[in-house]
């Protein structure tokens, strides 16, 4: 494996198919990212274009992270939050390829999620997973602390509800 670089996306034919590919793959593997199995590959490229669209606004931040010319994983940064919210961040939408997992390609991305968040005046990180099979054991290493779980929530890709598990990490000085 090369030097994974993180980094942001913007639009283009390429970096749209590539997510588009990331996005089917977590899909088919059971990654519960709010889409169902199987997704086609037109409704993925669709999602993408507008995530990017909205990216391209300032209202979220998409990272991917490269190990040279293939895109391994990507995480978003909502910033488009309410007026009385804007010391807070979400992250959504964390995806590792299927054989870069267990590689430290979501930790390196989540931290690059967190400075970013930091760095625009950010002071809480808030975010979801699935509570079978999602990231919940990467998220408590990486200091999330978890507020709650919320049973049925959701359909897991291939059928079946799962319950989400919602965490919180303070990032810098709260606003008083």
């Amino acid at each position: 494996m090369n030097a994974i670089e993180i980094g942001p996306l913007a639009a283009s034919t390429g970096t749209l198919a590539v997510l588009a590919d990331l996005l089917v793959e977590t899909v088919a593997a059971g990654g519960s990212v709010s889409f169902m199995h199987p997704l086609a590959l037109e409704a993925a490229s669709a999602f993408w274009e507008k995530s990017l669209t909205s990216a391209a606004k300032g209202e979220r931040m998409v990272l991917g992270a490269w190990d040279g010319k293939a895109l391994v994983g990507t995480v978003t940064l909502l910033l488009d939050c309410p007026p009385n919210q804007p010391h807070r961040a979400e992250i959504a939408k964390l995806m590792t390829s299927v054989e870069y997992r267990g590689r430290g390609v979501g930790t390196r991305l989540m931290r690059a999620a967190e400075r970013l968040a930091a760095e625009k005046g950010r002071t809480l990180l808030v975010l979801d997973t699935a509570t079978e099979e999602g990231a919940s054991g990467l998220y408590e290493t990486l200091g999330f602390t978890l507020a709650g779980e919320i049973p049925d929530y959701a359909l897991k890709p291939h059928g079946g509800l799962t319950g989400t598990l919602i965490y919180w990490k303070r990032i810098g000085t709260a606003l008083r």
